[in-house]
């Protein structure tokens, strides 16, 4: 499978509107953030986990034409705002886009882009097939998915497994059963908002006692503020097989065959 990160920024994005911070006057494009996501392929399947505001300008830029399905972590703004840019692959598949969401993130959906839900929608609205993600195995296409939950600060959050790479973000805690989930991985993209402590986000420090708690291979920094520092300068400070992320790093990862019971969507 290979991994792409599509977006690798906070809710605000990098740089920040009207920021006069060195990361934000930055001319590095590793300090140049979108916001958070990313990409899932194998020679028959494509897949995106979330679709924040730059979700367009993100499938433009890997010029993506073919989008199977949609995994939702949570439903705030900077993870939800793009759907309605899905319409695009409406009309070129003539299907309705499929979004793997729990139910009460579904029903948030459903508010949030209640022009695409009426009985008679308007003519070019995005059409979702509103798929339950339950904490179980499942499939799409040639894509084996392992669903676990994280807290973000009180808010259920989901993170995802995919055979040998795992994708958290919006976190600052992982639950024991979750952690069980997290065995085997050798890559992992989590969360790390900035160095100093946060209320709902993971710190730099504390992604980084989590990852060698898992004793990954290879561990990248996701959903990262201005506030973390140049990513020059922040890269030195690092452990070995830690990074920060940056928007369109890719990699490739093994996804085995796993003896599980996954439903086929």
């Amino acid at each position: 499978m290979k991994v792409t990160v599509l977006g690798s920024g906070t809710s605000q994005g990098v740089p920040v509107i009207a920021c006069p911070c060195n990361v934000c006057a930055s001319d590095n494009p590793k300090d140049k953030r979108l916001r958070s996501s990313i990409m899932i392929e194998t020679g028959e399947t494509t897949i995106v986990v979330d679709a924040g505001p730059d979700f367009r300008q993100q499938m433009l830029r890997e010029k993506v034409t073919k989008l199977d399905a949609i995994l939702i972590t949570h439903t705030h703004k900077d993870h939800i705002a793009g759907l309605d840019d899905v319409r695009s692959f409406n009309f070129l598949t003539r299907k309705p886009m499929k979004v793997f969401a729990r139910s009460a993130d579904q029903m948030d959906i459903r508010k949030e882009f209640s022009y695409a839900f009426t009985d008679n929608p308007y003519p070019g609205v995005p059409e979702f097939e509103m798929i339950d993600l339950l904490e179980k195995p499942f499939q799409v296409g040639d894509i084996q998915i392992i669903p676990f939950e994280v807290k973000h600060m009180m808010l259920k959050v989901l993170g995802f497994r995919f055979g040998d790479f795992a994708y958290i973000t919006d976190a600052n805690v992982i639950p024991e059963k979750s952690i069980e989930k997290l065995k085997g991985v050798k890559v992992l993209v989590i969360d790390a908002l900035r160095k100093k402590k946060h209320l709902s986000h993971f710190n730099l420090e504390e992604a980084i006692l989590v990852a060698q708690r898992l004793g990954v291979r290879q561990t990248y920094f996701t959903h990262i503020s201005h506030l973390m520092g140049e990513f020059d300068d922040v890269q030195k400070e690092l452990p070995e097989g830690m990074m920060l992320a940056w928007d369109g790093l890719s990699f490739e990862v093994n996804q085995p065959d796993w003896d599980t019971h996954t439903q086929d969507i």
